[in-house]
Order: C-alpha cells, then sequence, then structure tokens
C-alpha cells in the first residue's frame, strides 16, 4: 500500500494541471480577444516610447 500513498499525490497534481490547461485554452479568444489585444498593445506602444523618450538608456 506504500506505492498508492507515493502515486496519489503526483496523480492528483497531474490532474489539476491538466484541468488548468483545459481552461486556459478553452478561454482564449472569445468575445474579449479585442479588447484584451488592444490592452497589450497599448502597453507593449508606452513601454516603447517611454524606452525611446530615455536616450540615454541602451538597449
Amino acid at each position: 500500500m506504500d506505492y498508492v500513498s507515493a502515486l496519489v499525490p503526483p496523480v492528483v497534481m497531474a490532474v489539476f494541471f491538466i484541468g488548468l490547461i483545459v481552461t486556459i485554452v478553452k478561454t482564449q479568444g472569445g468575445a474579449n480577444k479585442s479588447k484584451e489585444d488592444a490592452v497589450v498593445d497599448a502597453a507593449l506602444a508606452r513601454a516603447e516610447s517611454a524606452r525611446q523618450a530615455s536616450p540615454d538608456i541602451k538597449a
């Protein structure tokens, strides 16, 4: 019975991990995809403009 108690924690973690991955994949895209993409694009544009505004910093 020691093997059962040794295998239960990894199996439980694997099941939860698979569930997490399935949830992430299912929630990609959808109605909010364009809104999420716009937020990311705006953040990248702000970071790029801040990097270009600092001439002393070498990238």
